[in-house]
């Protein structure tokens, strides 16, 4: 992972999380050793849908996918488009693979480790979608710098995203939600992204096509509620 810049809050170079919590199950383990190496995304070059998938197609980009559940399920939702998912947690890439593997779904590339050098290697404007799903809220003040809801990469965000595509984010975490909403305020003044909300209520619902993870479930157990933001690319 690469170092990130210190004192300034709204700059990101990698992202914080731990890489495992438990031992991986035999069945796992052999996903991890095996199907994974198939489906990895290269280590050298652009990230291309050519260079993937071997042609063109509509292309979207899940960081820090969890368990693999939404992305999963958008990929067999749109099986003629193309996935990448990256995610640091061993744990979660294996269980992703269980879902790759038993939905036979070709259209997804996995990077197993931060997110950040892989978004900066696909060309710009060629994302529909980038998805951000109950990140690590990172709640107390002194650790704000190390939120993926930044001006730093959100710029790369951006970037990466075509005209008209959209920036999807969930959270049920009150401080994350507050944090973002303010981000994205400014990211508004800065002319690249526009929300999609046209009332109130729109952030408290989920949009069609949309799955919920099992942090999503858990904060719904736990009485949180989730929250559904929603951003086009000016």
């Amino acid at each position: 992972m690469t170092a990130h810049k210190k004192g300034d809050p709204t700059t990101l170079n990698r992202l914080y999380g731990r890489s495992s919590t438990h031992k991986l199950r035999k069945g796992q383990q052999e996903l991890v050793d095996k199907l994974l190496p198939q489906i990895s995304v290269p280590e050298e070059g652009e990230l291309t849908a050519k260079a993937l998938f071997g042609e063109e197609r509509t292309m979207h980009f899940e960081i820090g996918f969890g368990g693999g559940e939404h992305l999963a399920y958008r990929a067999d939702l749109l099986p003629d488009h193309g996935f990448i998912g990256c995610e640091p947690f061993v744990n979660g890439v294996a269980q992703a693979l269980t879902h790759i593997r038993d939905g036979r779904l070709a259209n997804i590339r996995l990077h197993m480790g931060d997110a950040l050098p892989v978004l900066r290697r696909v060309p710009d404007g060629s994302l529909s979608f980038v998805y951000l799903l109950h990140p690590d809220p990172w709640p107390k003040a002194r650790h704000a710098k190390r939120r993926m809801m930044n001006d730093g990469p959100l710029d790369i965000i951006a970037a990466k995203l075509k005209p008209g595509g959209e920036f999807r984010l969930a959270t049920d975490h009150p401080v994350y939600l507050a944090w973002s909403l303010m981000v994205m305020q400014r990211e508004r003044h800065r002319a690249n992204f526009e929300w999609l909300a046209e009332s109130p209520s729109d952030f408290l619902q989920k949009p069609g096509g949309w799955v919920d993870t099992r942090y999503a479930a858990k904060a719904r157990r736990e009485g949180r509620r989730p929250y559904y933001l929603r951003y086009r690319r000016r």
